[in-house]
Order: C-alpha cells, then structure tokens, then sequence
C-alpha cells in the first residue's frame, strides 16, 4: 500500500494529546482548500466552520461542551465548529448554474435539513481527511449542547452545528489504543 495513503487513512487515530505546536493560519486555509473540492449533491456545499483558535473563543464555547471534553477543547490548538447552513439552497444558482434546482429545497423544510445534514457530513469527512493529508491530527466530538452551540455562535442565521473537532499536531500517546474493525462481509454485500 501506498505510504500516503497508509497514514491518512490507515494509521490516523483519535487524537487528544497535542503538542504546542500553533496550527498557522494558513494551515487552516489549506484544510479548507482541499475540503471545499470533494463532491456533494448539486455541489451545494452547505459546511460552514468556525474554527476556535483563541482562548477568549474556546471559553465561549465551554459551557456549551459536556464536561468530558472541556478539557479536550482547552488543551487542543484548534478546536472547529463544523456546521451546516440549512439554507444552503439560495447559493445553488451560483454552485450548481447548469440547471435551478433551488425549487426542489424552498419550502421543503425537512428535505432541506437531510440534505444539509448528509451532504455537511461528507464535507465532514472530506475535512478530517483534509488534516490528515496536511499531517496534522483530529479529534472528533459529539458531546456537546448543539442548541447553546448555535445559540452562541451562529445566532440569527440559518447555520447550524454538526459536530465539533479539535485538531492540531499529536503527540504519543495521541489516543486509545486503536480498536477493531469489521471485515468486509461482516458489512458489505456485493449484489
């Protein structure tokens, strides 16, 4: 296998302990610049981030995190909120200009919020693979209070959070030992 591949899709873990190390803006930049290139439905593209990098934001945010994981948020470089815009659908003439298919959202509130929530966690993907490619380490979270999340940070829009990731430069011991995987025909099926 490819060395490349091996460490961004083979090797990575779940990372808590970080270095120093700042993760420079133009890193961040990066992250995105590759993420913002996979596909989504209609490349509607309805991520939005807003990544924690200051002590100021990351104490905005602490109340909003189950107390497991302050700590997590506190000691990472960066910690990024990835959200959705679940009226992405008003930027589709500009990213999807071949036909309008803006129609197909407007009014179709819950159709829209799928749409929004699986086609942000492709991108979600795309990102995390994004920082590994970069050589940079992550750390997903669930735990958190979405509402207070969007309360506090996105109120007033149509952007709601995803899900929470810290990232930066791990150091050993990065995280838990890794865990078990299913084998192919544990789960797939070729038909």
């Amino acid at each position: 296998m490819n060395e490349d591949l091996k460490r961004i899709f083979i090797d990575t873990v779940t990372t808590y302990n970080f270095s120093n190390q700042e993760v420079e803006d133009a890193e961040i930049k990066e992250i995105y610049e590759l993420t913002k290139w996979s596909p989504t439905s209609f490349n509607c593209s309805p991520l939005r981030l807003r990544f924690l990098k200051s002590k100021e934001a990351k104490e905005r945010i602490d109340p909003c995190v189950m107390p497991f994981n302050r700590e997590k948020v506190k000691n990472a470089p960066v910690c990024v909120i990835l959200a959705m815009d679940i009226e992405f659908f008003k930027d589709l003439p500009r990213n999807w200009p071949k036909e309008d298919v803006k129609g197909i959202f407007e009014g179709n509130k819950d159709f829209t919020y799928t749409a929004s929530l699986r086609n942000s966690s492709l991108q979600i993907g795309y990102f995390l693979k994004a920082v590994n490619a970069l050589g940079l380490d992550a750390a997903c979270m669930s735990g958190f209070i979405n509402d207070a999340v969007d309360k506090e940070f996105f109120q007033g829009t149509s952007i709601k959070s995803n899900i929470l990731c810290n990232i930066g430069y791990g150091i050993d011991p990065k995280g838990s030992k890794r865990g078990s995987r299913y084998e192919f025909d544990e789960v797939a099926e070729i038909l």
